[in-house]
């Protein structure tokens, strides 16, 4: 019976390894000067089905108000890597939402923005979409006037 647990374990973890996920970096990890004025980079990783489909959302609160701006993702010279340029207002708090397809498999995150570019610690990275909810959880728990 340990035996089968044990099994079990292990082809859960490497199927865990194959998923399709992003891994969020500074503008220069990307190498790219044409990439210097993002507000990051973003890496697919696990996608053995070609390119993926990936999309990009600012989501903020600005005075009170929730808004949204549909962003464009630039691609680099070495696929499966992308910059997201800060193109939302620069007042309010904002998180970038983003979505991922590859072949079956999805992928999300949601990449806090803060004055001084994204906020690493405070991602979060999702085997899915990010729901409405944890993008709300997240605007909430930008305070007001963050600094990072």
């Amino acid at each position: 019976m340990l035996r089968l647990v044990i099994a079990n374990a292990v082809i859960l973890l490497m199927a865990r390894a194959a998923d399709f996920t992003f891994v969020v970096g500074s503008p220069e990890a990307s190498q790219q000067f044409q990439f210097k004025s993002a507000a990051f980079v973003f890496r697919t990783e696990g996608c053995d089905a070609g390119l993926p489909q990936v999309t990009a959302i600012a989501e903020g609160l600005v005075k009170g108000e929730r808004k949204s701006v549909a962003l464009k993702v630039s691609q680099a010279a070495k696929p499966g890597i992308y910059a997201v340029f800060p193109t939302w207002p620069p007042q309010g708090q904002w998180v970038v939402n983003l979505k991922g397809v590859c072949g079956d498999l999805t992928a999300g995150a949601i990449v806090p923005v803060g004055p001084k570019g994204f906020v690493r610690e405070s991602s979060k990275l999702f085997p899915r979409p990010a729901t409405d909810h944890e993008i709300e959880t997240s605007l909430k728990a930008l305070a007001p006037g963050d600094k990072k």
